[in-house]
């Protein structure tokens, strides 16, 4: 599988579990970093939700 398809189907997730489509919407998160270190600067991210006792989140 390619990493775009991968992408493409996370997102399809994302969107079916924010519409409400199998119950209650679930309210995505996200979150943005930049780190200032000796070995220069960084920038990450990520996005997730939970549901109940279920997590998931994806960062880079």
């Amino acid at each position: 599988m390619t990493v775009l398809r991968i992408a493409v189907i996370l997102a399809a997730g994302f969107a079916l579990a924010g519409c409400g489509a199998d119950g209650e919407p679930v309210q995505p998160t996200a979150s943005v970093g930049v780190g200032v270190g000796s070995s220069g600067t960084h920038v990450g991210g990520g996005i997730g939700f939970r549901r109940g006792g279920f997590g998931l989140y994806l960062g880079v």
